[in-house]
C-alpha cells in the first residue's frame, strides 16, 4: 500500500516539492525531444531512398503545417478546459500511430497521412507541458523563478535534440540483417515515444478539471473569432504586422537548413547511408551553437537595439543559407549549416521580445499565436515550393531562393513604430519605450 502523501500527490491532490517537479518536468522534456533527434537526422533521407521526390515530400509535410494552423488556437483552449496531462496522453498516441505508420510509408498519401495525425498531435503537445510546470511551480512557490527555469528547459530541449542526433547516427551504423539501416532511427524514435506517452500518464500530477470535455470542444469552435481578434490587433500596430510578415518568411529558411540539409550533403559525399551517419553529430553542433546564438541575444540587444540586431541576425542567417546553395563541398556546406544555426538561435529571443513589447496582457497570448500560424504557414507553403524548385532546378537553386527570402525580409525589423505601437498595445511602459525607441535607431 503506497504512503497516504504519496498517494495524494500521485492523485494531485498535494503539490509536488520544486526539486521533484523540476526533475519531473526535464525528464519529460528529454522524452519529448529525442525522438525529434532521431527523426531529423534520417527522414529526408529515408524518403528519397524509398523514391519520393523533394516535391512530393514537400506537399506531404505541409499537411502538418496547415492542420496546425488549423488546430493551434483551439488546442490551447481545450487543454485548459479537459486538463493538461489527458491532452499530453492525447498528443502522445497520435504522435505513437504517426510514427508507427511512417515505418512503412512508402507514397505521398501515406506519408500525408502521417504528417496530418503528426500536425494533430504537435498542436495538442504545444504549450500544456510548460504550462502545467509553471501553474505548478507556482502553486508551490509564487516567488520561485519562472524565467531561470525555462532557460534551463531550453538548454535540455537542445540537448535532448542533439543527442537523438548523434543516436541516430550511431543507430545507422547497425547491420541488423534484412532492416533498412535509414528504418532504425525511426523504430528508436517509435520506443522512446512511446515511454514518453507512460511517463506522461505517471508523473504528470493535475488537480481535476472542472470544465470538461465540452468546454474543450467549444474551444474548438471559437477559433474563427480568435484568429480575427488576432488579425485586429496586428493591423492596429505597423511594425507588429511587419514583424508577424517577417515570421511568415523566416519558414523558407526553416525548410532550407532542415530540409534540404540532409540530401544536399548526400549529393556532395558518397550517398544517403554515409550522409545520415554524418548528419547527427552536424546536427548536434547546430544546436549547441543555436543554444549558444540564443544566449548572445540579450547583448545584441543590448549594443544594437532589438530592430537592429533582429534585421542583423536574419541577414546573416539568409547568407548562410545561400552560402550552403552556392557551396561546392560538404565543408562549405556545413559552415553555412551551422552559422544558420547560430543566427536562427540568436534571432528567435530577439524577434519575441520584440513581439511581446508590442502588446498588452490582454492580446498577448492572441498575437503570439497568430506569430506561431504566421511560421506555420509560411514553412507549408516554402516546402511545397521549394520542393517543386528543387526538383526542377536543383536543391542548390532552392536553397538560394530560400536564403534570399530571409534576405528581402531582414528590413522588415526596421519598420518604424507608430506612436500608437509604444502607447495603445504596449501601455507606454519604461522598458518598451526603450526597446521601440533602439528599434527607431
Amino acid at each position: 500500500m503506497p504512503a497516504p502523501e504519496s498517494a495524494a500527490v500521485a492523485s494531485g491532490q498535494l503539490p509536488l516539492s520544486m526539486p521533484s517537479l523540476r526533475r519531473r518536468f526535464q525528464l519529460l522534456l528529454v522524452l519529448r525531444w529525442v525522438p525529434s533527434g532521431l527523426f531529423v537526422t534520417v527522414f529526408v533521407l529515408l524518403m528519397r531512398d524509398r523514391g519520393l521526390s523533394l516535391a512530393q515530400i514537400g506537399v506531404a509535410t505541409a499537411t502538418q503545417g496547415l492542420v496546425m494552423l488549423a488546430l493551434e488556437l483551439p488546442s490551447g483552449g481545450f487543454a485548459d478546459a479537459v486538463g493538461r496531462r489527458v491532452t499530453l496522453v492525447i498528443a502522445g498516441v497520435l504522435a505513437v500511430a504517426a510514427t508507427g505508420l511512417l515505418v512503412v510509408a512508402d507514397s505521398v498519401g501515406v506519408l500525408a497521412v502521417v504528417f496530418a495525425v503528426q500536425g494533430v498531435a504537435r498542436a495538442l503537445d504545444s504549450g500544456p507541458l510548460q504550462s502545467w510546470f509553471v501553474d505548478a511551480s507556482l502553486e508551490n512557490d509564487p516567488n520561485t523563478s519562472i524565467e531561470r527555469d525555462l532557460s534551463r528547459a531550453d538548454v535540455v530541449i537542445c540537448a535532448s535534440i542533439g543527442g537523438g542526433a548523434i543516436l541516430a547516427s550511431a543507430i545507422v551504423t547497425v547491420d541488423l540483417g534484412g532492416i533498412d539501416p535509414l528504418v532504425l532511427p525511426i523504430l528508436a524514435s517509435l520506443v522512446v515515444q512511446t515511454v514518453s506517452l507512460v511517463a506522461v500518464r505517471t508523473l504528470m500530477t493535475e488537480r481535476r478539471r472542472t470544465a470538461g470535455w465540452k468546454a474543450g470542444v467549444r474551444a474548438v469552435g471559437e477559433v474563427p473569432a480568435v484568429i480575427h481578434g488576432a488579425l485586429r490587433v496586428i493591423r492596429a500596430s505597423r511594425l507588429l504586422g511587419a514583424l508577424v510578415a517577417a515570421e511568415l518568411c523566416w519558414g523558407a529558411g526553416m525548410i532550407a537548413f532542415e530540409t534540404f540539409f540532409p540530401p544536399r550533403l548526400a549529393e556532395l559525399t558518397a550517398g544517403f547511408d554515409e550522409a545520415a551517419s554524418a548528419v547527427g553529430p552536424i546536427i548536434t553542433v547546430a544546436w549547441i551553437l543555436s543554444a549558444l546564438g540564443a544566449a548572445c541575444a540579450p547583448t545584441m540587444m543590448a549594443w544594437l537595439g532589438a530592430g537592429p540586431a533582429a534585421f542583423v541576425l536574419r541577414l546573416g542567417q539568409g547568407a548562410a543559407v545561400v552560402g550552403m546553395g552556392i557551396a561546392a563541398g560538404p565543408v562549405g556546406l556545413i559552415v553555412g549549416y551551422l552559422t544558420a544555426y547560430w543566427t536562427h538561435g540568436g534571432s528567435g529571443p530577439v524577434h519575441y521580445s520584440m513581439v511581446h513589447r508590442l502588446v498588452d496582457a490582454d492580446h498577448r497570448t492572441t498575437v503570439v499565436s497568430a506569430n506561431s500560424l504566421a511560421a506555420q504557414a509560411g514553412a507549408a507553403l516554402s516546402g511545397i515550393a521549394l520542393g517543386v524548385l528543387a526538383d526542377a532546378t536543383s536543391i542548390a537553386a532552392a536553397m538560394i531562393v530560400a536564403g534570399a527570402v530571409l534576405i528581402v525580409a531582414a528590413p522588415l525589423y526596421l519598420v518604424r513604430p507608430t506612436g500608437r505601437d509604444v502607447d495603445a498595445e504596449s501601455g507606454g511602459d519604461a522598458a518598451t519605450r526603450e526597446q521601440v525607441g533602439a528599434t527607431r535607431a
